[in-house]
């Protein structure tokens, strides 16, 4: 890249990086560009570039792929019915182990290498996220649902200067420690911190019209069109919790939800500061 195009770049980013500062953005980050070494050091660059310019940036993380790996490696199997873990008294220990612990530390750890100041947190400090035991068919172990959030420890953590990153653990009411969507509850975050924007990191391009056509993207939806896309069959599969929690996110008070492809290096830069913007963008 030329001196003449590495200055346009910055001057057209200059009126968002003026539109974002002091505004609040719940990432979620996970999938590929978690489990790609090159992709996660982009995701945690561009999430220090937006702390620098002035946003308040809170990461929330999941961490599937490292709980199978330690699972598969204490001789535990797997099981997931309707895409969700069952999850026992030994695989919550787990659990929490991989994502308030290993996983947690290790993003904070990306991020001060980054030059920026994060602090790890989980949804058991300051009993940040509350949940009820998730009632399904089946009895699927220590799974919650959100039933209430705390904000007060996150905003405390960005007005002293940090990037909050949170693993996705939650506590009970007679304390019961359980497993949370990760997508849901950066969605119940975003909305209780009157966020700006939520981003959904994820392995796809967006809401395609054709899964199989990567070119039939939707780049924007309306909160009211969803209803109609599902009876299409448009939006379908996984990408329906996925859509859910934009709009849950959208209808709590924020005014942008977006799912991005975490297989695209500084994605979010992209969303954020250029003209092009990628993904879908529900509002």
């Amino acid at each position: 890249m030329d001196i003449n195009t590495r200055a346009e770049v910055l001057i057209q980013a200059m009126p968002y990086i003026q539109k974002h500062r002091g505004q609040t953005i719940v990432v979620k980050y996970g999938g590929n560009a978690m489990l790609n070494e090159e992709l996660k050091e982009a995701v945690m660059s561009d999430i220090v570039l937006m702390q620098l310019v002035g946003i308040n940036v809170v990461l929330v993380h999941g961490g599937g792929p490292e709980i199978n790996y330690m699972l598969d490696k204490t001789g535990k199997k797997s099981e997931f019915k309707n895409g969700l873990r069952v999850t026992d008294k030994e695989t919550i220990d787990i659990v929490q182990q991989v994502l308030a612990g290993k996983v947690n530390k290790s993003l904070v750890q990306h991020i001060s290498q980054s030059g920026g100041r994060a602090i790890g947190l989980c949804g058991l400090d300051g009993k940040m996220l509350m949940a009820k035991k998730l009632t399904t068919a089946e009895d699927l172990g220590f799974v919650g649902e959100i039933d209430h959030v705390n904000p007060l420890i996150i905003m405390d953590s960005l007005k002293n200067g940090y990037i909050p990153v949170i693993s996705t653990i939650a506590g009970g009411y007679n304390g019961e420690v359980y497993n949370v969507n990760a997508d849901l509850a950066a969605a119940r975050i975003a909305g209780q911190l009157h966020a700006k924007k939520l981003i959904l990191m994820t392995d796809v391009r967006g809401l395609l019209k054709d899964v199989e056509d990567e070119n039939s993207l939707i780049s924007v939806v309306k909160t009211t069109d969803v209803s109609r896309l599902k009876k299409s069959g448009i939006i379908k599969g996984g990408m329906i919790p996925k859509i859910d929690c934009c709009v849950d996110a959208v209808q709590s008070g924020v005014s942008r939800a977006h799912i991005l492809d975490g297989r695209i290096k500084h994605s979010i830069l992209l969303e954020l500061f250029s003209d092009e913007g990628i993904g879908t963008m529900l509002y």
